[in-house]
Protein backbone atom coordinates (compact mmCIF):
# COMPACT_ATOMS: atom_id res chain seq x y z
CA UNK A 1 0.00 0.00 0.00
CA UNK A 2 1.79 3.11 -0.73
CA UNK A 3 1.18 6.66 0.42
CA UNK A 4 2.30 8.67 -2.43
CA UNK A 5 0.12 10.55 -4.15
CA UNK A 6 0.51 10.47 -8.15
CA UNK A 7 1.73 14.09 -7.73
CA UNK A 8 4.48 12.37 -5.22
CA UNK A 9 3.00 14.45 -2.22
CA UNK A 10 3.14 11.94 0.56
CA UNK A 11 -0.39 11.52 2.36
CA UNK A 12 -0.07 11.39 5.46
CA UNK A 13 -3.22 10.73 7.02
CA UNK A 14 -3.09 7.72 4.70
CA UNK A 15 0.40 6.80 6.02
CA UNK A 16 -0.42 6.63 9.81
CA UNK A 17 -3.58 4.70 9.48
CA UNK A 18 -1.64 2.49 7.11
CA UNK A 19 1.27 2.17 10.17
CA UNK A 20 4.08 3.86 8.55
CA UNK A 21 4.70 6.15 11.34
CA UNK A 22 6.30 3.83 12.90
CA UNK A 23 7.48 3.90 16.90
CA UNK A 24 10.89 5.52 17.44
CA UNK A 25 13.79 2.66 17.92
CA UNK A 26 17.50 2.82 17.58
CA UNK A 27 17.83 -0.08 14.56
CA UNK A 28 19.79 1.83 12.52
CA UNK A 29 23.63 3.66 11.87
CA UNK A 30 22.91 6.81 11.22
CA UNK A 31 19.68 9.49 11.50
CA UNK A 32 18.62 12.95 10.78
CA UNK A 33 16.07 15.03 12.82
CA UNK A 34 14.20 17.77 11.15
CA UNK A 35 12.84 20.79 13.29
CA UNK A 36 10.07 22.62 10.95
CA UNK A 37 9.50 26.34 12.01
CA UNK A 38 7.72 28.97 10.57
CA UNK A 39 8.68 33.20 11.04
CA UNK A 40 7.05 33.17 14.85
CA UNK A 41 9.39 30.07 16.00
CA UNK A 42 12.27 31.22 14.09
CA UNK A 43 13.76 32.68 17.34
CA UNK A 44 13.32 29.36 18.93
CA UNK A 45 14.65 27.45 16.24
CA UNK A 46 17.67 29.39 16.05
CA UNK A 47 18.29 28.92 19.59
CA UNK A 48 17.48 24.92 19.48
CA UNK A 49 20.14 24.68 16.09
CA UNK A 50 22.86 26.41 18.72
CA UNK A 51 22.41 24.55 21.49
CA UNK A 52 22.97 21.52 19.38
CA UNK A 53 26.14 22.23 17.52
CA UNK A 54 27.85 24.01 20.65
CA UNK A 55 26.46 21.68 23.48
CA UNK A 56 25.67 18.37 22.14
CA UNK A 57 28.24 18.55 19.52
CA UNK A 58 26.33 17.59 16.93
CA UNK A 59 26.48 18.36 13.06
CA UNK A 60 23.44 20.70 12.04
CA UNK A 61 22.43 21.75 8.68
CA UNK A 62 21.43 25.56 7.56
CA UNK A 63 18.69 27.05 9.07
CA UNK A 64 16.44 27.09 6.04
CA UNK A 65 14.20 30.04 5.52
CA UNK A 66 12.94 29.01 2.30
CA UNK A 67 11.42 25.48 1.45
CA UNK A 68 14.49 22.73 0.85
CA UNK A 69 13.85 19.37 -0.14
CA UNK A 70 10.78 17.58 0.73
CA UNK A 71 10.34 19.73 3.68
CA UNK A 72 7.17 22.03 3.34
CA UNK A 73 7.92 24.33 5.72
CA UNK A 74 10.89 26.03 7.01
CA UNK A 75 13.43 23.74 8.61
CA UNK A 76 16.77 22.37 10.15
CA UNK A 77 18.75 19.59 10.43
CA UNK A 78 20.41 17.66 12.93
CA UNK A 79 22.12 14.41 12.20
CA UNK A 80 22.71 11.59 14.97
CA UNK A 81 24.56 8.22 15.46
CA UNK A 82 23.40 5.25 16.98
CA UNK A 83 25.45 6.39 19.80
CA UNK A 84 23.92 9.16 19.94
CA UNK A 85 20.34 8.32 19.64
CA UNK A 86 19.56 7.05 23.31
CA UNK A 87 20.90 10.64 24.43
CA UNK A 88 19.95 13.06 22.09
CA UNK A 89 16.10 11.55 20.81
CA UNK A 90 14.74 12.15 24.82
CA UNK A 91 16.46 15.62 24.89
CA UNK A 92 14.73 16.35 21.44
CA UNK A 93 11.31 15.57 23.00
CA UNK A 94 12.07 17.36 26.49
CA UNK A 95 13.55 20.17 24.31
CA UNK A 96 11.46 20.77 21.22
CA UNK A 97 9.07 23.61 22.68
CA UNK A 98 5.39 22.87 20.74
CA UNK A 99 8.26 22.35 17.34
CA UNK A 100 7.33 19.43 15.53
CA UNK A 101 10.12 17.21 14.62
CA UNK A 102 10.57 14.13 12.07
CA UNK A 103 13.33 11.65 12.95
CA UNK A 104 14.28 9.47 10.16
CA UNK A 105 16.73 6.71 9.71
CA UNK A 106 19.79 7.34 6.83
CA UNK A 107 20.17 4.64 5.07
CA UNK A 108 21.08 5.61 1.56
CA UNK A 109 17.37 5.19 0.07
CA UNK A 110 15.60 8.68 0.72
CA UNK A 111 12.08 7.18 0.00
CA UNK A 112 12.00 4.60 2.14
CA UNK A 113 14.06 6.79 4.59
CA UNK A 114 11.25 9.53 4.74
CA UNK A 115 8.26 7.02 4.54
CA UNK A 116 8.82 3.70 6.40
CA UNK A 117 12.03 4.34 9.06
CA UNK A 118 9.88 7.82 10.32
CA UNK A 119 8.59 9.15 13.58
CA UNK A 120 7.24 12.57 14.36
CA UNK A 121 7.63 14.36 17.02
CA UNK A 122 4.40 16.72 17.15
CA UNK A 123 2.01 17.20 14.47
CA UNK A 124 2.64 15.30 11.40
CA UNK A 125 3.04 17.54 7.93
CA UNK A 126 2.47 16.16 4.20
CA UNK A 127 6.40 16.06 2.71
CA UNK A 128 6.78 16.56 -0.94
CA UNK A 129 8.51 13.33 -2.57
CA UNK A 130 8.22 13.93 -5.60
CA UNK A 131 11.83 15.04 -6.04
CA UNK A 132 13.04 11.12 -5.06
Amino acid sequence: MSSITHTGIYDLTNALSNGLSHDLSNSHDSYHAHFYFDESSLALATALRTTIRDELGLEIGNLNTRLVGPHPQWSFAATFSHDDFDTFVPWVKANRQGLTVLIHAVTGDDLIDHTEHVHWLGSPIKLDLSGF
